[in-house]
């Protein structure tokens, strides 16, 4: 039988890019995921084995030293690293949104000095848009940049940093009321600053903390992280862009980008639970026979392996349309939201699929059963996905009357 998930219509080039990261993941990732996941460690050696492969670069354009490659080539690439360990996808992820925002908004001389290094892997990226006291409603961001000579001095305490600790590039949204008169709108009043930072905990440059790992339920490896801003004084020529108040629309971008990795990220933890489950039902016996010929469980293996077909196309589908430059955010608001719920349930599915062991943490679905509910948040929770939709299909069926 064939893989589930496949992708029509790809280049020998892509294809050859899967290959390598589907055989990496089998041989470095899977076997060693779990017992580091049950540490909370870094995983170093397969981040340096990501760099050895090019894959830091991976959408970077090669004149930049990167591989040029499509989102839709990144995000299949997501899609198997997820597959072996969620955790993993989420080190390049937030490094990819950076980059890419670099790439399509930075000055000339932000990209000379920040894309090459981060190709070569040599730099991290991470980027900050979320504060405490507010989750999805970015116009409620307070933190701020006051404008002091060449430079700006930022305020203020942010929140949900993944890679947080080990970046040293965080690209940081704040309010900059300079040029914008009292009344306008506050997504017309913000700014991407481009921070950079020793990578570690503690005052990692004057003026910025980054207090320490955050403990979670699961997406563990990875760090997570508070950052704050405490008279922190960036240079002018760091605004992303160089010009003030185009941050909104710049971290928008990124997360579109964003939502089309979450996504794939479903789509490769639902992959792997299947496996999981399919396998377990060929291998547990009940009433004398596998439990695999049960019609019970044959139903619950169709649909499960129909939810990571639907979630994968939706995925490659949104993939592609921000590929050709057009307008997605309907696409990846329907492909986040799809993968991330039929992630879940497909994870459950396969957990209620090994009974007993399924609660033990010797069995690898125990630690994918933590790590689906972050995908029900991350890039915006499934309320947001559907104002989102709501909205846009609003726009393009209009009635006239």
């Amino acid at each position: 039988m064939a893989r589930l998930a496949q992708t029509a219509g790809l280049t020998d080039v892509q294809q050859e890019i899967l290959s390598t990261v589907r055989d990496f993941v089998d041989k470095e990732i899977i076997p060693v995921a779990t017992e580091l996941e049950h540490r909370d460690e870094y995983p170093q050696a397969i981040v340096d084995g990501l760099r050895e492969l090019g894959l830091f670069g991976l959408m970077i354009p090669e004149e930049y030293g990167g591989l040029g490659e499509s989102l839709l080539t990144y995000a299949l690439c997501v899609e198997e690293i997820a597959r072996g360990w969620m955790s993993v996808s989420g080190i390049i992820n937030t490094h990819f949104i950076v980059a890419y925002m670099l790439k399509q908004h930075g000055t000339q001389e932000q990209k000379d000095h920040f894309l090459p290094r981060m190709a070569a892997g040599e730099m991290r990226g991470a980027f900050s848009m979320s504060e405490p006291a507010l989750g999805s409603d970015v116009s409620a961001i307070t933190s701020k940049a006051v404008r002091d000579g060449d430079e700006y001095v930022l305020n203020g305490q942010k929140m949900w940093l993944t890679n947080g600790g080990t970046s040293s590039l965080v690209a940081v949204l704040v309010r900059s009321d300079e040029g914008h008169p009292e009344g306008t709108a506050p997504h017309k009043s913000m700014t991407t600053f481009l921070v950079e930072k020793e990578p570690g905990f503690g005052e990692v440059r004057p003026g910025l903390t980054i207090p320490g790992k955050i403990e979670k339920m699961g997406y563990k490896g990875v760090d997570t992280t508070e950052l704050i801003m405490d008279g922190l004084r960036v240079p002018a020529d760091r605004v992303l862009g160089g010009v003030t108040g185009r941050g909104f629309y710049q971290m928008m971008d990124g997360v579109e980008v964003g939502r089309v990795n979450v996504a794939a990220r479903g789509c490769g933890v639902a992959q792997r639970a299947f496996e999981l489950g399919v396998r377990y039902a060929q291998q547990r016996h009940t009433f004398g026979k596998p439990i695999a010929q049960h019609q019970a469980i044959q139903f619950k293996l169709a649909e499960m392996a129909t939810k990571v077909e639907a979630a994968h196309a939706m995925m490659v589908n949104a993939a592609r349309k921000k590929d050709s430059g057009e307008r997605n955010d309907l696409e990846a608001g329907m492909a986040k939201y799809l993968a991330s719920e039929y992630c879940k349930e497909v994870v459950e599915d396969a957990f209620r699929i090994h009974g007993g062991y399924g609660f033990s943490k010797e069995y690898e679905i125990e630690r994918l059963y933590r790590e689906a509910p972050m995908l029900l948040i991350g890039e915006g929770t499934a309320e947001i996905q559907k104002m989102i939709i709501g909205r846009r299909l609003l726009e393009e069926y209009r009635f006239q009357g």
